[in-house]
């Protein structure tokens, strides 16, 4: 039997997360099986097990990566208004809205995280409040929980708003319905749209 080093290890369980990230926002994660999730990540299926104890954990891991590298994202912009503007621009764009597999989980993925079990709600739950500190840090550096609410409400509109562009057939429309999201959201951010 062949050992493998931690780094190893370490980079097989990535490889997983990574695809199972994927394959979830692509399929959501009721249509994703751990069998396709092993094949995209070029594994075999005993090689799940070894790094995860059920779908359920992989489910709470790969929320809490996928919104940790969103955060990520986030706060790499500069942590003023400019960022703040930019980080509204890059949700509402075309490519967002095309590659969900490359995307926002919680667009992708939000009806179906309301049914999963707690441990992966939890996950979303951290995730998501790490992301809301983020923004507002930047809408209100002195005091970031005065708009913690007004944030997540905020986030929870970002979030509507590229479901329903996703969810039109009429390209035009959808893209009517970013161009208004950026809009609605810089101004309820008391950012001028410059649309």
């Amino acid at each position: 039997m062949v050992r493998y080093g931690t780094e190893h290890k370490q980079a097989t369980r990535r490889r997983i997360i990574d695809a199972a990230g994927r394959r979830f926002k692509q399929d959501g994660i009721d249509g994703s099986g751990i069998a396709t999730v092993m094949k995209d990540a070029d594994l075999t299926n005993g090689a799940f097990y070894a790094h995860f104890i059920s779908k359920d954990d992989l489910v709470a891991t790969v929320l809490t990566e996928q919104l940790r590298e969103q955060a990520a994202g986030f706060e790499a912009q500069a942590p003023n208004h400019a960022g703040l503007e930019r980080i509204v621009r890059e949700y509402f764009s075309a490519e967002h809205r095309d590659n969900p597999g490359d995307g926002c989980p919680s667009a992708a993925l939000l009806d179906e995280i309301g049914r999963c079990p707690d441990a992966a709600k939890q996950a979303y739950t951290d995730g998501v409040l790490a992301l809301a500190g983020d923004i507002a840090t930047r809408l209100a550096p002195t005091d970031p929980d005065s708009v913690r609410v007004r944030t997540l409400g905020l986030f929870a509109s970002m979030i509507g708003t590229l479901q329903l562009s996703r969810a039109v057939t009429d390209r035009r429309l959808s893209d009517d319905i970013l161009n208004q999201g950026i809009q609605n959201t810089l101004i309820l951010l008391g950012l001028e749209s410059r649309t």
